[in-house]
């Protein structure tokens, strides 16, 4: 068992990539508690929706029910932007969880608490908000060098070269205060550094971690990742 290098967190998580790259039905089902709720969070370029679309497709390899979420993008509260997003993820997530299934949600509190911070407001204020809402099983926090965030901006026509930089270093630097709040608080978190790595990669990781996770909820508690 080696540690998979592309994991950035506090602690790393130790996977068999014969585990990961191939998962087994029956280890999947057979460890399963009904419902999980996993938030694949961080800046714009980092690959979140891709991402959270491979996890989902991964676990339903695996046998287990998993439903997927895009952000809807309505707007929010002036001064709390996000907040309306989170509250309409956690109410389908209620449902997803009530099924037994495992939801995997592109950007969710993680997000909304960073986007809340950037725009000016109290971050205390912002979880008072937040916590409200369910909390997930996982957070996992994809982050990646500014420049790199930059160039894969730049191929989207996404402003000038500066601005690029400039907005990808500011983002990045309050999602990653956003992951660390959340640790603190006692959410498990799961930091990922996608800068030379792709999604496909990633959601192997993720879904490693989800298997660990659906095996034995306590393990490891929340906030030691």
């Amino acid at each position: 068992m080696t540690e998979h290098p592309i994991i950035t967190g506090e602690q790393a998580l130790p996977c068999s990539r014969s585990t990961v790259d191939h998962p087994h039905r029956t280890d999947l089902v057979q460890h399963a508690r009904p419902g999980l709720l996993v938030a694949i969070e961080g800046p714009r370029g980092v690959g979140k929706t891709i991402t959270t679309q491979l996890v989902v497709d991964l676990l339903r390899t695996g046998g287990l029910p998993a439903v997927t979420q895009e952000p809807p993008g309505a707007p929010g509260t002036p001064g709390y932007r996000g907040l309306a997003e989170a509250r309409l993820t956690a109410e389908t997530a209620r449902r997803a969880l009530a099924r037994g299934d495992v939801m995997v949600c592109d950007g969710y509190i993680g997000t909304s608490l960073a986007l809340q911070c950037m725009d000016g407001v109290d971050r205390d204020a912002s979880w008072e908000l937040l916590q409200r809402n369910i909390r997930p099983d996982l957070t996992v926090m994809v982050g990646a060098q500014p420049v790199v965030l930059a160039q894969r901006l730049a191929s989207r026509g996404a402003c000038s070269r500066h601005e690029r930089e400039h907005r990808s270093g500011i983002e990045c630097g309050y999602f990653a205060e956003a992951g660390r709040f959340l640790r603190h608080k006692g959410v498990r978190v799961l930091d990922v550094d996608s800068s030379h790595v792709d999604s496909a990669e990633i959601a192997r990781t993720v879904v490693a971690a989800i298997t660990r996770i659906a095996k034995d909820p306590e393990d490891p508690p929340r906030g030691t990742w």
